[in-house]
């Protein structure tokens, strides 16, 4: 199996290595590298496997991928998909909570990523660019995308929005029933194994956690990190960006309220976090790596062997919830699709996930420098430009882009 797909696991690591900007950038990049250069994927698939991934809980951009791996190969292949994925971000995360105790954080060198928004909003701009003929196709798309761009940025990263808008878009393209007729297909058989390990894990690792609190079990702390970060997991909506809140409130917030009752909770110094929420913008592959970062400052004080097991529980933890959801509830969206509202309702989402793209675009274009009479600002529009046309009209890979914009941040 692995000679048959070398290919396309090469291409999931070269991906891994250089998809920045978060799971709204990393569309774009999967647009040109698994659509247009080779094509592992359709443009209509990648838009509907992405259109699923926004109605569940977790890292969506991981299991879009997971899924072009489980088209591809079955699950043997998704899981090797997910894990070179995740691995170099996770492992570079983890390595920071061993190294940022020798770092300034006034001295982390970012200039040399100061060109990195920009090009992250040029693959967003790339990807509107193709999905949008496809996704905006008549008036009640138009005024889906239009609502999602206004709420998503006047509302970004608020925990409910993105929820509640693919929600809407999806009741609201069900009001006409002509556009979309009624199409029958053969059910697909459903595997429900996934689907109880991860109700079991969730409740396994919940009792296990509040009775290691509750009698104050020596050597806890991996147990509640283990059920707080698959919790995370299991609930958080809206990608990394939403996630992070959620991490600081848990580990940095809550343990300072309640440490005369519980001292021994897991705990991480805010500015410790911060700085790890910062880096992980530098950082290629998905936002949820944070997690192994977060894992090893957890057990930091437990010695490096328990940092170490910190920084793997905290990828295991955050990832696990986001495959065992997407490889179950596939299988039964598939079986969906054979009524004609569940299509309705992917008209919808795609034009809500359009929307999306174009307010986050917007949303990282606010901190880009373009005005100011600087020879930065000229190079912020031109990276932007340089991103969509080179995507657009040629075949260079996205890793060429990345490193020039590299280079032009040390140089420049």
């Amino acid at each position: 199996m692995l000679l048959r797909h070398a290919s396309f696991l090469r291409a999931v690591f070269i991906h891994s290595v250089t998809a920045f900007g978060g799971p709204q950038a990393h569309i774009g990049m999967m647009m040109k590298t698994f659509v247009r250069n080779k094509p592992y994927v359709t443009e209509k698939e990648l838009m509907e496997y992405n259109a699923f991934c926004q109605l569940l809980p977790g890292a969506s951009s991981t299991q879009t991928l997971t899924l072009i791996g489980y088209k591809r190969g079955g699950v043997p292949l998704a899981v090797l998909t997910l894990l070179i994925w995740i691995l170099p971000a996770c492992i570079l995360m983890g390595a920071f909570s061993f190294l940022l105790q020798y770092i300034d954080k006034k001295e982390l060198g970012t200039d040399i990523f100061k060109f990195i928004p920009p090009m992250a909003a040029g693959f967003l701009g790339y990807a509107v660019i193709h999905i949008f003929p496809h996704a905006i196709r008549n008036t009640i798309t138009w005024i889906i995308m239009l609502c999602s761009v206004a709420a998503t940025y006047f509302l970004f990263g608020r925990t409910w929005v993105i929820p509640a808008l693919i929600i809407a878009g999806g009741i609201a393209t069900n009001f006409s029933l002509k556009r979309i007729p009624q199409v029958e297909q053969k059910p697909r058989k459903i595997r429900w194994w996934n689907f109880w390990l991860f109700g079991i894990i969730f409740l396994l690792a919940g009792i296990t956690s509040e009775l290691a609190r509750k009698n104050d079990w020596p050597n806890r702390k991996p147990i509640n990190l283990f059920e707080n970060t698959y919790r995370m997991g299991s609930l958080v909506f809206g990608g990394g960006q939403v996630l992070m809140p959620m991490m600081y409130e848990q580990w940095s917030i809550r343990p300072e309220a309640v440490r005369s009752k519980n001292p021994n909770a897991v705990q991480i110094d805010q500015d410790k976090l911060y700085t790890g929420m910062g880096i992980v913008q530098a950082v290629p592959g998905p936002v949820f790596s944070i997690a192994s970062f977060a894992g090893g400052m957890a057990l930091k004080d437990m010695g490096t062997e328990m940092q170490v097991l910190g920084c793997i529980i905290g990828m295991i933890g955050i990832f696990l919830p986001s495959a065992l959801l997407v490889l179950f509830f596939f299988p039964i969206w598939n079986n969906l699709k054979k009524y004609a509202a569940v299509y309705r309702s992917i008209e919808g989402i795609n034009a809500v996930v359009v929307g999306v793209m174009i307010a986050s675009s917007f949303y990282i274009m606010r901190d880009i420098s373009f005005i100011e009479p600087k020879t930065v600002s000229l190079v912020n529009i031109l990276v932007i430009l340089g991103t969509i046309i080179l995507l657009n009209f040629t075949r260079i890979l996205p890793p060429f882009i990345v490193i020039t914009c590299l280079l032009l941040g040390y140089f420049l």
